[in-house]
């Protein structure tokens, strides 16, 4: 398997939504996994065909209004079911939780399957294994790629830095505990996708993340 990561930056706050997908895959199209439809769901689905890729799966690393505000055109143009990890159930389906009520477009969402803390799950013959993230909220988590070394980390982990813990059910202790026992013993070379901003490595954020220490 070759797998492979694309990147689109979409919405009010610049979220980075990825899709990962199998470049050895055979046939017209190619099955992606996408992850955080931040806004305008069909633009995302339309961009994705016409480049030759089928939304076979919608992942969420957390429910904020900046991750989700896409979920329900994606789903309803793809056929796609949603993936989210158990915990994050109430940002899910609370527009005030998720911070969508706050900024002038309420959302809520449910996703079609929640996933326990260390579960594989295989789509299209993909499989990442959810890491549950406490601390941007209280469902966070991320997603990991194993033999490709990818994490998709959302607002857990960024360049250097972490996601904010002042918004509902966030917490700084929990964060760090997260980062420090769930994302620091994983490889050096491991290829960390936040939800904003630029690429980094789990051994680079191991050096000069503060955070991390």
């Amino acid at each position: 398997m070759n797998l492979r990561i694309g990147r689109m930056v979409i919405g009010a706050v610049q979220t980075n939504c990825y899709f990962v997908y199998d470049a050895d895959q055979e046939g017209e199209q190619k099955d992606v996994l996408f992850f955080d439809p931040a806004d305008k769901g069909v633009y995302i689905y339309d961009q994705l065909k016409s480049k030759g890729f089928r939304v076979a799966a919608i992942f969420l690393t957390h429910a904020h209004f900046d991750h989700i505000w896409g979920v329900q055109e994606l789903r309803g143009k793809s056929g796609a079911k949603v993936y989210a990890y158990e915990a994050e159930q109430p940002l899910c389906e609370s527009a005030q939780l998720n911070v969508s009520e706050q900024v002038g477009r309420p959302c809520t969402i449910r996703p079609n399957v929640y996933l326990k803390d260390e579960e594989e799950v295989t789509v299209a013959g993909i499989t990442c294994k959810v890491l549950a993230t406490p601390g941007h909220t209280v469902g966070s988590c991320c997603y990991y790629f194993k033999e490709a070394g990818i994490l998709i980390s959302g607002d857990t982990l960024f360049e250097e830095s972490v996601g904010r813990t002042d918004l509902p059910t966030g917490s700084g202790a929990q964060i760090g505990r997260s980062i420090k026992e769930k994302l620091m013993p994983l490889p050096d070379d491991t290829k960390v996708y936040p939800g904003h901003g630029d690429m980094t490595t789990i051994g680079h954020e191991r050096d000069y993340n503060p955070f991390c220490s």
